[in-house]
């Protein structure tokens, strides 16, 4: 055993080799001998010197000792020179300047990046879609090998989700923002005291799945802990809920390290994750893993590979990984067949999936009632309500299942959910007379499915007939009918179902309270709805971030910006932060109604209290101001949003482009125009029309051309001198929009022809005919037909200013291309 130390350290560690010499020869001696009295010594004045390597020497028995219990060679894999195994030997005891204590407090907000030099668990980057080769790992099972008992999923009971200790350790963990050396000594005491079931409720007692896997990574490098086999496990189920799949495929790996068994269970939470992450070859890929790990696929692990596959829309390789599958004489299940099932009706192939079930008793497989109800939810969804009822009857005929009380339930949610409250209703009906009780759940359903339609006389009869029956209607069927009653306009009656919710022992709820609260706003009664929120404290319910904001944009529209601007900084008192699109519908009203100083306050104020103020809220203030011709106080703004850290995108810029050219300010908006194309940002359409507008307006046509140049380096639009021209025409600019017609001319579509059509317009307007008809030559030139009509125009006023032989030439081209006969050429030029 020393040998295998001192070798370790002096071959692999040459740096810890001397102190390795030094604890030796001062605890053995130099005969090799070991020493007691000279130990006591050393320890008693070198402790700190000597700690971390007691530590690891101890912890390197325990681990040989444990390998030879497991069957293994004695130190085989035990130590090697990976960050992972020096980081174990760290973690054993205090380093000798506690570095670990602290390292493991500093690092808990880091997952541990699991470096791994094994081929054998790398998975490539998603490549082509060939997943040929993963599908022949089926064709290496051993069919004949012993199946080991595989572990569920690990179930806990209250108390075990309750126990005290969970709870504190839940609460530090809460707490790890401001954590100290004694929050963290106090977690790690607590780490030992638990059991792995208590770990296990740990774990998913986390609203974040990444501190769950952080706090498993953490609670890994612990000194005297060690994680049980069921917590990898439970580790691995809650990151198969998430797209997390690098932080399994580390888990998966640390079980390897760590010498706990992986089952195909394991593999399978992996390959979940990397289906949500969308890493569909991955997840594939895993089964090669499982095949190097000497894993062996079982049915568990195929139905889990055909769900993914389905989830991603790969149908087709779901339908041959089963032909794979039987194969290799692995018999699928009605859980193989509902995922296809559902497979098909998600790419809307209904038809296949009703086939699929009539198919599976051939393959000695039946249909449940969850492969009928997969079908069901899918033509309630395409309307296809008939349908329904056939396929029910089929499921009594065909398959002997007897709807029972949960058929019934989960055809009426999935009806009214897709609005068939009458097709419900029947349903429900039906279920009565074969005896069975439907609850308030589904009464609700119903009477949702008809308030949403405004059928709200047929809801409250529902309500009634609910008291009959001794069914008491809840909170959530009181709040859809006074949604529904609100939503027809009839917020009195809303008000008498709050009153009648009182009187019948149910309390409205704050969803409730907003409900009528939006009725009261779309009535115009928003100042009504202010009230009743005042006094929300003497109802004893309170209000929400969107029962304020139902208030806030009652109180905008109707022009009571004041009183909204205070519902805002109440919402904010009370740490409900509005939205970016809430703060701009107001800011934009106050813009609007031209108080611009109060705009830019509210702003401010939102700013300062945390709210997400984004470039569009300053975009529209900025907006305001040039609205206002109030250019310095734009450009004001403009500074501050990068004091603020706000980047202007493409729309604040052409509103300052647009601005600043009004004002006659070409050079400064070319200015901005260049800054803004420097800083990646593309024009947009309305960025052209601004930029044309404004230099054709000053008759800067050589500026403007320049500039476009630049800008079409960066953004390619066709029509651009299509609208430079026709800028130019409204500007009466013909000169300059006759020297630019070649540009038009280049690609004669009917964009480049209506553009010529208005130049030659132009030029009948200022009586120019022949510079039409030149026009209209250059048309002709390019194999664009000019409009006729236009023509006959331009050849009339060439007759009257004497132009006879150019008025004939023109009527000719048309003649010669077959647009006109020849007698009606004859007819125009008489």
């Amino acid at each position: 055993m020393l040998y295998n130390f001192n070798s370790y350290f002096r071959i692999r560690k040459p740096h810890k080799y001397f102190a390795f010499l030094h604890f030796h020869t001062c605890v053995c001696g130099n005969s090799g001998q070991f020493n007691g009295q000279e130990v006591s010594y050393y320890f008693l004045n070198n402790p700190l010197a000597c700690i971390g390597l007691v530590a690891y020497y101890s912890s390197f028995l325990s681990r040989t000792s444990f390998a030879s219990s497991r069957g293994q060679p004695a130190g085989k894999g035990e130590i090697d020179d990976t960050d992972d195994g020096y980081g174990r030997f760290r973690q054993m005891g205090s380093w000798d300047n506690g570095d670990r204590q602290d390292s493991s407090f500093d690092k808990f907000d880091e997952a541990k990046e699991f470096e791994d030099d094994d081929d054998e668990e790398e998975v490539g980057e998603d490549g082509n879609d060939d997943d040929g080769d993963d599908f022949m790992v089926l064709n290496t099972l051993n069919r004949n090998g012993e199946q080991r008992e595989g572990i569920g999923r690990v179930e806990l009971d209250e108390d075990e989700i309750r126990h005290p200790l969970v709870r504190e350790i839940c609460r530090l963990i809460e707490l790890r923002s401001a954590w100290n050396p004694k929050l963290e000594g106090e977690l790690r005491h607590l780490l030992r005291s638990l059991k792995p079931r208590q770990v296990c409720a740990v774990l998913r007692s986390q609203a974040d799945e990444r501190v769950a896997l952080k706090l498993f990574y953490w609670a890994d490098r612990q000194w005297r802990y060690r994680h049980d086999p069921i917590v990898y496990y439970t580790m691995l189920e809650v990151l198969s809920k998430t797209k997390l799949c690098q932080g399994a495929r580390r888990v998966l790996r640390l079980m390897a390290r760590r010498g706990i068994v992986r089952r195909p269970e394991a593999f399978g939470y992996v390959m979940v994750s990397y289906g949500r992450a969308g890493k569909l070859r991955n997840a594939m890929q895993v089964l090669t893993l499982m095949q190097r790990a000497g894993v062996d696929p079982d049915l568990s692990i195929c139905n889990t590979a055909i769900n993914v596959l389905v989830k991603g829309n790969k149908l087709e390789k779901a339908l041959r990984f089963l032909a794979r599958m039987q194969l290799v004489e692995i018999t699928p299940n009605v859980v193989t067949y509902n995922s296809l099932i559902k497979g098909y009706c998600d790419l809307h192939r209904i038809d296949d999936a009703i086939e699929l079930i009539a198919e599976m008793p051939l393959k000695g497989c039946y249909p449940d009632k969850v492969s009928y109800y997969t079908v069901m939810g899918f033509l309630c969804k395409e309307k296809r309500v008939k349908e329904v009822r056939e396929l029910m009857d089929k499921m009594v005929k065909d398959s002997k299942l007897i709807p029972d009380q949960v058929t019934y339930n989960t055809l009426i949610h999935m009806l009214s959910r897709h609005g068939h409250g009458d097709e419900a209703l029947e349903f429900l009906r039906e279920a009565e007379e074969r005896g069975f009780r439907v609850d308030k759940v589904g009464y609700s359903a119903i009477v949702h499915s008809f308030c949403k339609a405004g059928r709200t006389d047929i809801a409250k009869e529902l309500v009634n007939e609910m008291f009959i029956k001794g069914c008491f209607p809840d909170v959530v069927t009181y709040t859809a009918v006074l949604n529904g009653f609100c939503l027809v306009g009839k917020v009195d009656k809303a008000k008498e179902m709050l009153k009648q919710m009182y009187k019948n022992g149910c309390k409205p709820n704050t969803v409730s309270y907003t409900a009528l609260l939006h009725g009261l706003c779309q009535s115009g009664k928003s100042s009504e709805a202010r009230e009743m929120m005042n006094v929300s404290e003497e109802e004893w319910w309170t209000p929400n971030a969107i029962t304020y904001g139902v208030v806030m944009h009652g109180l905008r529209r109707e022009g009571k910006l004041s009183e909204a601007c205070d519902i805002v900084r109440e919402m904010i008192r009370k740490s409900f932060f509005p939205t970016s699109v809430e703060i701009n519908l107001l800011i934009q009203s106050l813009c609007r109604e031209g108080k611009m100083d109060e705009a830019k306050k509210f702003m401010q104020e939102c700013l300062n209290k945390g709210c997400a103020v984004n470039v569009v809220n300053f975009t529209t203030l900025i907006h305001g101001y040039c609205q206002k011709d109030d250019l310095e106080a734009a450009l004001s703004l403009l500074d501050d949003m990068y004091l603020n850290n706000k980047h202007p995108d493409v729309v604040t810029y052409t509103t300052v482009i647009d601005a600043l050219g009004k004002k006659g300010r070409i050079e400064e908006a070319t200015e901005f125009t260049m800054k803004m194309l420097k800083k990646g940002l593309d024009p947009t359409p309305v960025t052209y029309r601004t930029v044309i507008h404004r230099y054709c307006q000053m008759g800067r046509v050589e500026d403007l051309l320049k500039l476009l140049e630049k800008m079409l380096s960066r953004h390619s639009s066709r029509t651009v001198y299509n609208q430079v021209i026709e800028k130019l025409c409204s500007f009466g600019n013909l000169e300059e929009a006759d020297k630019l017609l070649g540009k038009v001319l280049r690609t004669a579509s009917r964009i480049d022809a209506k553009t010529c059509h208005i130049l030659m317009e132009s030029y009948l307007s200022k009586g120019i005919p022949l510079s039409a008809y030149k026009v209209a030559c250059r048309m002709f030139n390019r194999n664009l037909i000019p409009d006729l009509k236009l023509c006959e125009k331009v050849s009339k006023r060439l007759m009257l200013e004497g132009k006879c032989e150019e008025a004939d030439r023109l009527m000719i081209r048309f003649v010669e291309r077959g647009h006109i006969s020849p007698q009606c050429q004859e007819h125009l030029g008489s």
